[in-house]
């Protein structure tokens, strides 16, 4: 991040650079080297990417590069130029070299948000095909299905569902409103270049939407992606998937992609023989066409993105076939058809005279259609959106502060018809924000952030946000962060899936402004702790988390009772406890392991008492273990991955009133899922993959209830826990130019 310098201010000046890995037959940043001046106690830590910056003085000459496993180098400094330096892995007696590679997702040790860095060399570990399923390697992110015939993927983070989460591409809000559903799948794996994952309240630039944390995307860049890209997918589950990738220089300043993206499901299966497709055809098509625009002698930064997208599903019965009329079909059918066109504009500036001075514009808008029908339930929804953000960067008598402001704006305008009856509402606020940074670069990084908007049904309110980093010792992180959030509870866009079966919908509360409700106000707290240190001599590292959100208002999805499922503003209490423990390390060369555990208390004071979230399960053991081979000559190498899951049993809603033969337990069985992929790479340009998921074919007794009696009492598709398909095996190539 460049910071914005008034002219004349006399503030530290920074050496900037790379570190790149030694071990490796590319040009990778080695992360987490450390980077130090002789004889002082200034230092930094280089990212993700290998990049560093650490403050400059025309006294300093000495720069000492170190790693273990590698050699350490004393570079002399003569000026303050960009340093781009490889460091050589070391060699025992023996000859044998000790080699590393970059790490395909790490947390920072740098930042005061407890941030995890996830590269596209994470993603390309299993069958990501969009967003929803970028998180299967990943234990801070949890992945259910929503419901027993939709196919969609829900995620989870701290306990919470995806609405109380931000959810960003290239910092600009983007899955929200009617996108909140189905919005993850429309974003292609392969368009992805990083996501980073923040716990808690994020920064108060992003907005005040954020309450459990936020997720961003970052897409493929046109000047430093592949100039063709290819993949190819194909699943038994009978899921046909393209992904082509063209880029190309336009100039010496512009650089532009179009990104191409087409998938089909057209089998049909029903595995469990209850009559029902146990996942949904379906085709979509996603066209982007991305360009850069780079003039770094003038210090001109701008992206433009376009994209329009069609997507269409059906699901229900087997017998249930396309055009036929949902209201008059003995059968129960559903089809789901989404238009979507949205595009953004990022403009930024850096005084090529003044390395800290920048300003950032941005802006996006969309419009997204949904026309769809679940049995003879109906939901249709239009969303308009623009949003606009301004940002202005400086720094406070040196670099150790800086100072972030700006100015946003956002506009929503909804028409929903739901069961012929018609919400419609326009949603528009403007804020103003100002967030401090305080980096003594040694022990103490500091990030406090304030907002006010004014919200023309939120009223006016402001949102305070904190983050605190301390390093008392080496490759260590003490964190601490509290913040607030709030938002506009979409109920039903948000829980499509209670459409899918016989529940009435009541809402209870009519004095509010949404739907005749208020609005969710929360509190993040939270607490982490990092470790990195030497186990055996090889490279690990420790999390331990643990963040409480507590709700002064939440609106409650009450759906204790079968018949019906009830909307209200809370009515005393709602909270949830995340705690998580991750442990990385490195046992033998090219192997990498990572386990995690975590607990969930997760509670709602409903009508009828205080009840743990239903299908929320108190405790998962995740375990992840990698292994690469060393690349030949021609660069070929194998690639082996392999993830198991393991979910605790989970509280169904009461089921009480139900007929008997309806009536379910009171807890779920506990679920353990295995999944494996192993990658040949025959070339830099040419790689295939083969890979399986549930390869132990867990699946769900009874996913439906009453599927013998779609239209009658009692049909209920959202009551799941787990995989209802069972074992599905996949294959795919990857074919690049440079």
């Amino acid at each position: 991040m460049l910071w914005l310098l008034p002219l004349g201010a006399m503030g530290q000046e920074y050496l900037e650079g790379r570190i790149l890995d030694g071990a490796s037959d590319s040009s990778l940043g080695l992360l987490g080297a450390n980077v130090v001046w002789l004889d002082s106690d200034i230092g930094a830590v280089t990212d993700l990417d290998g990049n560093f910056s650490i403050v400059y003085e025309a006294s300093y000459s000495k720069l000492v590069i170190s790693y273990v496993g590698y050699v350490t180098d004393t570079l002399t400094v003569t000026n303050n130029r960009r340093i781009t330096h490889t460091l050589k892995a070391s060699n025992d007696l023996d000859e044998v070299t000790v080699s590393a590679r970059k790490k395909a997702s790490a947390r920072s040790f740098l930042k005061a948000e407890n941030t995890l860095l996830v590269s596209s060399d994470e993603l390309l570990k299993a069958a990501c095909c969009n967003l929803s399923e970028s998180f299967e390697t990943n234990p801070s992110i949890d992945v259910n299905f929503a419901d027993a015939v939709t196919g969609t993927r829900q995620i989870k983070m701290l306990g919470l569902e995806s609405p109380n989460i931000l959810i960003a591409t290239e910092n600009i809000p983007s899955i929200r409103g009617a996108a909140q559903a189905y919005g993850l799948s429309f974003i292609p794996g392969t368009w992805v270049e990083s996501i980073q994952i923040t716990k808690g309240a994020g920064s108060v630039v992003n907005g005040f939407e954020s309450i459990a944390g936020q997720i961003n995307a970052e897409l493929q860049k046109p000047s430093k992606d592949f100039s063709f890209y290819h993949n190819m997918f194909v699943g038994l589950n009978g899921r046909k998937e393209l992904n082509t990738h063209f880029n190309t220089d336009v100039g010496n300043k512009w650089a532009t992609g179009v990104y191409i993206h087409g998938n089909l499901r057209n089998r049909k299966f029903d595995r469990n023989g209850d009559n029902f497709l146990d996942l949904p055809l379906a085709r979509q098509v996603n066209v982007m066409n991305r360009w850069q625009y780079t003039d770094p002698e003038k210090g001109w930064v701008s992206f433009i993105n376009l994209r329009y997208m069609d997507d269409e599903k059906q699901a229900g019965q087997e017998s249930f076939n396309e055009g036929d009329n949902p209201m008059e079909s003995p059968f129960w059918g559903s089809e789901i058809k989404t238009r979507r066109f949205d595009g953004f504009h990022k403009l930024g500036w850096v005084n090529p005279n003044v390395p800290y001075q920048s300003v950032g514009i941005q802006s996006a808008v969309s419009y997204h259609e949904q026309e769809s029908f679940f049995g003879r339930n109906t939901y249709n929804i239009i969303h308009r959106s623009f949003y606009g953000n301004a940002l202005y960067n400086t720094i406070i008598s040196d670099s150790r502060h800086k100072i972030k402001t700006g100015l946003s704006f956002t506009y929503d305008h909804y028409d929903e018809d739901v069961n012929e009856t018609t919400y419609e509402r326009t949603e528009n606020s403007v804020g103003a924000f100002v967030e401090y940074s305080y980096d003594n670069l040694d022990a103490l990084t500091l990030q406090a952030g304030l907002r006010v908007d004014n919200h023309n049904r939120l009223g006016f309110f402001v949102t305070p946000r904190l983050h605190v980093k301390y390093t008392p010792w080496e490759k260590s992180a003490f964190r601490f962060s509290a913040g607030s959030g709030r938002r506009s509870a979409n109920i039903f866009t948000e829980n499509q899936r209670l459409f899918s079966s016989s529940r009435n919908i009541n809402i209870l509360d009519t004095d509010g402004k949404i739907y005749g409700l208020d609005p969710e106000v929360a509190w993040n707290y939270g607490f982490s702790y990092l470790q990195g240190f030497n186990l055996l001599g090889r490279k690990a590292d420790v999390t331990f988390d643990f963040y409480r959100t507590d709700f002064q208002n939440q609106v409650v999805v009450d759906w204790e009772n079968p018949q019906n499922v009830r909307f209200y503003n809370l009515r005393g209490e709602s909270f949830a406890n995340s705690f998580q423990v991750e442990f990385n390390y490195n046992p033998v060369e090219r192997v990498d392991l990572r386990f995690a555990y975590k607990y969930y208390d997760v509670r709602t004071d409903y009508i009828s008492g205080r009840l743990e979230r239903p299908l929320t399960p108190k405790n998962r053991i995740f375990a992840n273990l990698g292994y690469e081979t060393t690349k030949n000559a021609k660069g070929a190498q194998w690639k082996f991955d392999t993830t198991f899951n393991w979910l605790d049993s989970q509280r169904y809603p009461s089921t009480a009133t139900s007929p008997e033969f309806f009536q379910l337990p009171n807890r779920t069985p506990t679920v353990g899922t295995l999944n494996a992929q192993i990658t040949k790479v025959f070339s830099p340009r040419f790689e295939v993959y083969l890979g399986g998921e549930n390869i132990t074919d867990v699946r769900q007794d009874q996913p439906i209830i009453n599927a013998e009696n779609p239209f009658a009492t009692y049909f209920d598709t959202t009551l799941v826990y787990g995989p209802i398909f069972g074992s599905m095996y996949y294959a795919g190539l990857r074919y690049k130019i440079k």
